[in-house]
């Protein structure tokens, strides 16, 4: 049985096309998540809805709790890591994260950046090794294949690879750089751009992604049927 993790970070809290002001990039993570559980159901999906309940920012006892082994910590350290704790264990369980995002002020919502930072943590999903400097992280979550999946929305145009505003886009390759950090390469990524164009723009580019979507649910699904290998997507998302 395949498990999925499946995070929206949007600040909207419907559906676009269903709700007034709905959110696009939700609209992309529950239909690759309802597409999935279309052709398997018996797969399990766990749900964090961090655009509406956001994680706490990391704080001076965060850190300090963190980087103090385990074994030397106090009470009040482990509850300061409590958060960080089960975020961290929902993500090591998972083998397929979906992540549906915006595009805010070209980078993450803050709320995502807070999971982000609530997740790569050393001694859980990232270790050190000193005698490999000046390079010494040991991504802990390639001890197994996993995918992740962005699920983008952009207001703007042109902010995929090698369009003229890709250099603004800070969104996908800061979410790339930290999964691959500590050890998720197999990333694909899906956008919908135009939304505040609209209009034809928006329709057209909604329904390449909801496209997208289904063929990319298709793929990883066989792709896990078959076993693992490198697929044709996660080499054009240049996943390292």
């Amino acid at each position: 049985m395949t498990h999925l993790l499946h995070l929206d970070a949007s600040a909207r809290p419907g559906l676009a096309g269903k709700d007034e002001h709905g959110s696009h990039s939700r609209t992309l993570s529950h239909r690759f998540v309802s597409q999935w559980h279309a052709r398997r159901p018996q797969d399990s999906v766990t749900y964090r809805d961090i655009g509406q309940n956001p994680p706490a920012f990391i704080d001076h006892d965060w850190i300090a709790s963190a980087f103090t082994p385990e074994d030397r910590q106090a009470p009040w350290m482990k509850d300061a890591l409590a958060e960080s704790d089960t975020l961290v264990d929902e993500l090591i369980a998972a083998d397929v994260l979906i992540i549906g995002t915006p595009l805010y002020n070209f980078g993450m919502p803050a709320a995502l950046k807070a999971w982000v930072d609530q997740v790569v943590r050393l001694g859980r999903t990232v270790g050190m090794d000193e005698s490999k400097l000046p390079d010494p992280y040991v991504p802990l979550l390639a001890d197994r294949p996993r995918h992740a999946v962005i699920l983008t929305a952009r207001g703007g145009i042109g902010f995929g690879p090698g369009g003229e505003m890709a250099h603004m886009n800070h969104l996908e390759p800061n979410l790339v750089t930290a999964l691959n950090f500590i050890g998720i390469s197999r990333i694909h990524q899906i956008a919908i751009e135009g939304q505040e164009t609209g209009g034809q723009v928006l329709a057209a580019s909604v329904q390449q992604a909801l496209r997208e979507v289904d063929g990319l649910v298709a793929e990883l699904q066989q792709e896990i049927k078959a076993g693992p290998r490198t697929s044709l997507r996660q080499a054009e998302a240049g996943a390292v």
